[in-house]
């Protein structure tokens, strides 16, 4: 691990760039419209940690009323109970003896849960948990139109949870229902018919469990694209959102009712640049490319000046573009670049840079940088 970019009391000119910066104010506004949305809406918030990574802030949620987080691997669970936090969804498979183990060591730890969607895999998990003397909770992973993990709905994920509640230190909690593919169709009109089809599949399913006798007492899933209609919906009752804490670029191209950009929540996740070339006469390079920042949901957008235009990253340098801001950066200036996709961008980083008007605040740990199994 690399030492800070910068400490607190610093001014953001002095910060060692490129650096994952947090501006307080959105920041804690898109945190407290959460915890004000899911707490009228009479459900529950299970943070998704695998956006930040980060003790620090998973514990700002739960101060807020989030019940815990969600993971999606064992090694980020790991590294988030061991800085403190007491409550995690492993929402995902988790296969393979070793995984298992570390598992059901973790639970006997914190409270542990996770997803399934094999009777294998439910077998192997009992035997890890039974060895480490654990409960660990499970939830039934439904297929609700994502297309890729999950039994299908109805007779197959009453079959597994049948199996789930017969097996040894294992305890049914519910279902998984996650439409993750649903998040970022831009259509306000496309995104509610998606989650109300998935409504459809958890409403079926969920009706054979009351046949058969099983409580299935959550019902999980929901994201930052979608999660007012999952909480409208009279089923969901525990949702999963995360990138509402950040917001990024290619979530600022969904759609409201109106047709108009979506503004809920803010952009508060900057990966901070420094002008470190003027060479040429159409462009600037910046300090941030390939390793600063994730281009998998396309380029980072150029919070200011407003208009400018990032292009053609490389390893280390990015290109941007005067466009129609008509401003020519100097050597020195410092730019906030809005992620295209925030969560590989945070894996990128060891440190978050928390500003308050342009001054560090505080400085965080990603402290699950990098846990990939």
């Amino acid at each position: 691990m690399q030492p800070p970019p910068a400490e607190p009391g610093m001014s953001i000119d002095q910060i060692d760039t490129p650096a994952l910066l947090v501006d307080l104010d959105p920041f804690e506004r898109n945190l407290e419209r959460m915890s004000r949305a899911v707490h009228s809406a009479g459900v529950r918030l299970r943070a998704h940690a695998k956006t930040h990574k980060c003790a620090a802030i998973a514990l700002r949620q739960m101060a807020l009323g989030a019940v815990g987080v969600c993971c999606q691997k064992v090694s980020e669970a790991e590294a988030l109970v061991n800085a403190g936090v007491p409550d995690v969804l492993v929402s995902n498979q988790v296969v393979g003896a070793r995984k298992l183990a570390r598992l059901a060591a973790l639970a006997t730890r914190a409270r542990v849960a996770v997803c399934v969607d094999h009777a294998d895999n439910v077998k192997a998990l009992s035997a890890a948990a039974m060895g480490a003397g654990a409960q660990i909770g499970v939830l039934v992973e439904v297929d609700v139109g994502a297309g890729r993990c999950g039994v299908a709905p109805g007779e197959p994920a009453l079959s597994l949870a049948r199996q789930v509640s017969r097996s040894a230190g294992l305890r049914f909690d519910g279902l998984q229902a996650y439409h993750g593919s649903a998040q970022h169709i831009r259509g306000f009109a496309e995104r509610r018919a998606a989650i109300e089809a998935a409504a459809g599949h958890v409403r079926a399913t969920r009706t054979l469990l009351d046949r058969a006798g099983l409580a299935c007492e959550t019902i999980a899933g929901a994201g930052t694209g979608t999660f007012q209609f999952e909480s409208a919906s009279g089923l969901y009752n525990e949702l999963q959102c995360g990138s509402y804490a950040f917001m990024d670029a290619d979530y600022a191209k969904n759609l409201d009712e109106d047709g108009a950009p979506v503004h809920e929540f803010e952009h508060s996740l900057f990966v901070l640049a420094t002008v470190m070339s003027t060479a040429k006469p159409d462009f600037v390079v910046v300090d941030a490319g390939l390793k600063a920042i994730a281009f998998d949901s396309g380029p980072p957008a150029v919070h200011e000046p407003a208009g400018a235009q990032y292009f053609r990253p490389s390893d280390e340098h990015g290109r941007i573009a005067a466009g129609e801001s008509n401003v020519r950066l100097a050597l020195g200036d410092r730019v906030r670049l809005i992620p295209g996709h925030c969560d590989p961008t945070v894996n990128l980083h060891d440190w978050y840079v928390a500003v308050r008007a342009n001054v560090v605040e505080e400085v965080w740990c990603v402290d699950a940088r990098g846990a990939l199994f």
